[in-house]
């Protein structure tokens, strides 16, 4: 019986593992990975066995694994805004496909915070830039590709030289002091938003600007920009996203054999405007106008030629790629030589770059990523700073100095007048030297494991570190006060380390054929220590050696040292979001952030970031599905909250300074309850696309309210003299219209013209504001000493000009001001009421032309420099502005801040055009071939009368922010190059 019973179990278990081979027999796994056109994965895309209703979804690192009958002949791979591809299996069980896009203008895999998600998911008001849509031309900092490209979004560069800081500004200011920068992150690693660039402020001279954070980032390097604007895109990055998140993705390897690309590009770069000041011949006629018997010195020179140069550029790029299955590399080189159209200034940077991404066990289910960017940056510097007194610095030097006296005596020498008196720029420009050097590294590795296919855990070490060193000293023989005769050195460093650990959980599941679901936890630790040294000395006793190098010559009283290291601050944070896409109609975010900052109050260390929004695809419902004139129709509505900490560490501290004598005294007052400055953001939009696609784009609706201003006051006697830092009970209010129109106006098989138009319509305004004045933008120059042109007041913009008002000249030819001066008005406002951008590209065959241009409109400058520089005053000793000859102005009018010097600065700008050749394959060497021409800055359509109507000299007075002010700047350039382009 036991045998019988033994027997029948053998051949039941023998019939079952002979179904499971039959079974296994009819079907077997295959796996694979998707990626679109730049090598990125795609993550959401449907693969579908052909001809059934077999098929999954790709997770979030685009790969693929699907069972699929023994029979199956061919894939179908498909996802929006791709062609849909039918891949044959023909025996393979291992796929790497490329998706090809059906239209260029669409961007269907978008960076998002920690993550990446499909076009069609977002509900945010979020905008992807690719590189090939990156402006062209001569380079230093990332934030210039996308100027002009994004609506809401502001670049205006704060000088003209290489390498120089820009304002930048998403859907306007919304602090009253600094920090109104947006967080930059790259490669997952949120930067600090400052440099390691040691600042120095000479005698008679000023300070000098400060450099652009991004100039380590090689563009070449660059693969995406993408722009997140509203509360729903950015409040996943909690504490530092109200001012807007821009996410800078590097480049990445793709599957296949080593692939190397290069570039090379030479350009050249002019002024591109001169003011219109007298030359000697209509100097002398001046004098002769005015009466005035001395002033003629004899000479005819040109002192702003004599600073100036035609300045020459060198950018070359080499990078090699490549890859399997298992994993893939890219590794760059980039050298930038750009010199500066004033003379001995310029931007040297050095830039590597190695990242990798492999895939390890059987199953690929152990990842790890790595990614290292070093770069030398040298900096060569000119007199050139925002807050120079009577001497002025180099612009202003050269502006006013006296076209008929001579730059050079007879023997050759500098004309050099008297200690005090007027600064020969020639000589100026020879006898400052300036250098620095910046170190920087931003490195990070990234292990990650596919728990199941849907599921995946990643940590992620990156550390940015960035080390600046400083060189200045100003010749014994310029006549500046306390220099002549004695010479100033200078020599600093300084030390900026930002350390991140991110553990993020990430589920990206197709649930069944009408629910996707994406979501992600985080948990993140960021700490930040920024510390620098320098040491100066005055009065050297010989000119043979560099004074830098004698830094111990001066006398003890004459050598002065400082150093000083911010209080260390760590951010500690705990995120989560959710997406679900239902139908492919109906979609919904929601997110959180609690973040935890050591630079607040014991009271208030954590605060709370949530949002939420939702999107409805109308052209997905049946009444339009088959809608042959409405391609997308979809409705986005989002609202969260964000928060603004970028301002000192260590404010909410009591902290002290050392007097000279040894002993310490208070300069910070602790505050406890100090917070969070907070932003709530609501924001409605429509995307659309009409006509096949050839006509498309979107229009959003924003409204923010920024609470909880950040803002330090003066302790109130008898207190010790220091500072406060509070929380403003007032809010700042910005709200407006972006209105975004592209589309193909010719579409052929030979010949196509794109035009796109954004628009931003904006409103500022400080409101529920009662405490004190707060003043800021600070006026410059001769006969202005602590004055100012901007001040906050309640229900009225931000940096709202503060001004006597000018009503013209009386019979003596003495200005006239409303109640004699002695009342103050309002009067202009510098925040850009319209902002447009145009961009256009029209191809024919091999050749593409293409054009953009920006502008804005309706908002006010005030020109420094005419105001205290170029007076009538100046007759007869120094130059003048040409337009004032003849007026009604006496020579004995005083100078005086007023409205007189407040300007419309509306324009329009024509900053790159680009005309290139694709040349294709060059025998069995050379691929993709291409050679292009293109123009920067090439006109500007202003009535400003300044350099530049966006130029933005930093006049901000104890950390409060100024905007639309011109004193003297390093002028804008126009520039010209040529390049080519090719792979091996």
């Amino acid at each position: 019986m036991t045998n019988l019973l033994f027997r029948k179990v053998r051949l039941l278990c023998s019939l079952l593992l002979l179904m499971a081979g039959i079974a296994s027999a009819q079907t077997k796994p295959v796996t694979g990975k998707i990626t679109d056109e730049n090598g990125n994965a795609v993550p959401g895309a449907t693969v579908q066995v052909k001809g059934t209703s077999t098929g999954t979804a790709t997770g979030a690192d685009g790969t693929f694994k699907l069972n699929v009958p023994a029979t199956a002949s061919a894939l179908v791979v498909s996802f929006v805004g791709y062609v849909q591809q039918e891949i044959a299996i023909a025996g393979k069980s291992e796929f790497s496909i490329s998706l090809v896009p059906t239209s260029t203008t669409l961007t269907d895999v978008v960076v998002v915070g920690y993550g990446t998600t499909r076009k069609k998911d977002l509900t945010g008001s979020v905008v992807s830039i690719k590189s090939a849509d990156f402006n062209k031309g001569i380079v230093t900092a990332p934030d210039q590709l996308i100027q002009g490209k994004v609506a809401g979004l502001m670049v205006i560069a704060n000088s003209g030289a290489p390498g120089g800081a820009t304002t930048v500004r998403i859907r306007g200011n919304s602090s009253v002091r600094t920090g109104n920068q947006p967080l930059y992150v790259v490669d997952g690693m949120p930067l600090d938003g400052r440099t390691a660039k040691p600042n120095v402020s000479a005698n008679g001279l000023g300070q000098t600007p400060d450099a652009n954070p991004l100039n380590f980032i090689n563009s070449f390097d660059i693969q995406s920009m993408d722009v997140l604007k509203d509360a729903s895109a950015t409040a996943i990055y909690g504490a530092r996203g109200a001012n807007g998140v821009v996410i800078i993705t590097t480049k990445k390897g793709a599957v296949g054999p080593p692939r190397l690309d290069v570039s090379y590009s030479a350009g050249m770069s002019k002024l591109l405007k001169k003011l219109d000041v007298l030359d000697a011949s209509a100097y002398r006629n001046a004098l002769k106008q005015y009466n005035i018997t001395s002033g003629d010195e004899g000479a005819s020179v040109d002192p702003m030629e004599s600073i100036l140069r035609t300045g020459v550029t060198h950018n070359v790029n080499v990078g090699v790629s490549g890859g399997s299955e298992y994993g893939v590399y890219r590794a760059s080189f980039g050298m930038l030589d750009q010199q500066g159209i004033v003379k001995k200034t310029g931007l040297k940077k050095y830039t590597a770059n190695l990242n990798g991404q492999y895939k390890f066990l059987d199953d690929k289910r152990l990842g790890v990523d790595y990614n290292i960017q070093a770069a030398h940056t040298t900096e060569n510097i000119a007199p050139i700073t925002s807050n120079a007194g009577f001497t002025g610095s180099l612009i202003g030097q050269a502006l006013q100095w006296n076209p008929t006296r001579a730059l050079r005596k007879a023997d050759g020498s500098f004309n050099i007048l008297g200690e005090g008196s007027f600064v020969n720029p020639e000589a100026m420009s020879a006898a400052y030297d300036d250098g620095v050097n910046i170190n920087s590294i931003l490195a990070s590795v990234s292990p990650s494991f596919k728990i199941t296919d849907d599921l995946e855990y990643r940590v992620n070490y990156s550390i940015n570190h960035q080390v600046g060193e400083r060189e200045t000293q100003i010749a014994s023989f310029i006549n500046l006060t306390q220099i002549f005769g004695r010479g100033q050195a200078y020599y600093g460093t300084t030390t900026l380390t930002s350390q991140l650990m991110t553990h993020t959980l990430s589920y990206n599941k197709q649930i069944n054929s009408a629910l996707f679901l994406s979501a992600v936890l985080g948990y993140e630790y960021q700490k930040f220590d920024y510390k620098g040294r320098n040491i100066a000395g005055l009065g050297f006793t010989t000119d043979a050696l560099k004074y830098t190098d004698l830094l111990q010559n001066p006398s003890q009283t004459n050598v002065f040292v400082n150093s000083f290291r911010n209080p260390r601050s760590m951010l500690q944070s705990y995120f989560g979001r959710v997406n679900l896409n239902f139908l492919d109609k109906y979609l919904l975010t929601a997110t959180l952030r609690s973040d935890g900052s050591s630079k607040f109050g014991a009271n208030n260390r954590y605060g709370y970031f949530p949002s939420f929004a939702a999107k409805w695809n109308i052209s997905n419902e049946a009444f339009l599905k088959d809608n042959k004139t409405i391609n997308q129709l979809a409705l986005r509505v989002g609202w969260g909250i964000t928060g603004n900490q970028e301002f000192p560490a260590g404010a909410a501290q009591d902290q002290y300074i050392l007097n000279s004598n040894g002993t310490a005294r208070l300069s910070n007052v602790a505050n406890p309850d100090l917070k969070w400055e907070s932003s709530k953001q609501l924001n409605a939009g429509i995307d659309y696309a009409f006509f096949g696609g050839r006509l498309y784009g979107s229009v959003d609706y924003f409204h923010k309210n920024t609470s909880d201003l950040l803002f330090n006051f003066p302790t109130i006697k008898p207190a010790p003299s220091s500072t406060y830092w509070i929380n403003l009970p007032a809010n700042v209010i910005n709200k407006g219209v972006e209105v975004v129109l592209r589309g193909d106006v010719v579409a052929t098989k030979d010949f196509n013209w794109n035009l796109g138009v954004n628009a931003t319509f904006l409103k500022n305004k400080l409101q529920n504001y009662d405490g004190p004045p707060v003043l800021t933008g600070s006026i410059s120059g001769q006969g202005v000493s602590d004055a100012y042109a901007q001040r906050l007041t309640n229900n009225l913009p931000l940096n709202t000009f503060y001004l006597r008002r000018f009503e013209g000249f009386d019979n003596d030819g003495q200005a006239v001001y409303t109640n004699g001066g002695n009342s103050l008005f309002y009067k202009g406002d510098p925040n850009p009421k319209t902002m447009l951008g145009i961009i256009t590209a029209v191809n024919y065959k091999k050749w593409a032309l293409n054009i953009s241009m920006h502008g804005a409109y309706g908002f006010d400058i005030y020109n420094n420099t005419a105001n205290t520089v170029l007076p009538l005053s100046n007759l007869g000793t120094r130059n003048v502005a040409a337009k004032l000859l003849g007026t009604e102005e006496s020579l004995s009018n005083p100078i005086a801040v007023s409205s007189r010097y407040l300007e419309k600065g509306n324009f329009m700008k024509m900053d790159n055009a680009t005309i290139s050749y694709s040349i294709g394959n060059i025998g069995k060497v050379i691929k993709n071939a291409s050679i292009y021409v293109t123009g920067q800055n090439l006109f500007i359509i202003t009535k400003y009368s300044g350099f530049d109507p966006e130029v933005n000299t930093d006049k901000s007075i104890n950390g409060v922010t100024s905007l639309g002010i011109e004193y003297s700047p390093y002028p804008t350039a126009r520039n010209f190059l040529a390049g080519i382009n090719f792979s091996l």
